[in-house]
């Protein structure tokens, strides 16, 4: 009788503490933290280079300048005075536009090249070789013009 005793308090606990606890389903859901988020579909994008004397950067974005992707020769494995060639730039074009590509449906761009290193036409090449139409090509390389007039009184 005393087992019996014993497994009944056993029960008697155990659903006691059931009833207290609040149900599985009524427990409040965490909040996803930053997680992936819908893929976007952009039909027409932009692609800006950057290309100097030590690397070439190539961002791929959306009309509003939302990037989509980015790449540059540093990222790609090149390291030191590989990262300013022509081919460093075209592989980092190739990679940054064939993940716009695949994850973002981009199919026209304008190409927006600043910068005066050697990987600026190489870029621009490997677009079209990933099959991406090229609408426009725009220059925005700044351009010096001397500065604006010191301080302090012209000198005669």
């Amino acid at each position: 009788m005393a087992e019996e005793e014993i497994k009944n308090k056993v029960a008697e606990t155990t659903e006691a503490t059931e009833a207290t606890e609040a149900p599985a389903e009524a427990a409040p859901k965490a909040k996803a933290g930053k997680g992936k988020k819908g893929k976007r579909i952009v039909n027409a994008g932009a692609v800006h280079i950057q290309a100097t004397f030590n690397n070439t950067i190539i961002s791929v974005t959306d009309k509003t300048g939302a990037v989509l992707s980015a790449s540059s020769a540093g990222a790609n494995g090149f390291r030191g005075s590989k990262k300013g060639t022509a081919f460093a730039a075209g592989v980092a074009a190739e990679k940054a536009l064939d993940i716009a590509k695949k994850n973002h449906a981009l199919s026209s761009v304008d190409v927006y090249v600043s910068g005066i290193g050697l990987g600026r036409d190489a870029a621009i090449r490997a677009i079209s070789t990933v099959g991406i139409r090229i609408d426009s090509i725009t220059d925005v390389t700044p351009i010096a013009h001397g500065g604006v007039r010191p301080k302090g009184e012209r000198k005669p």
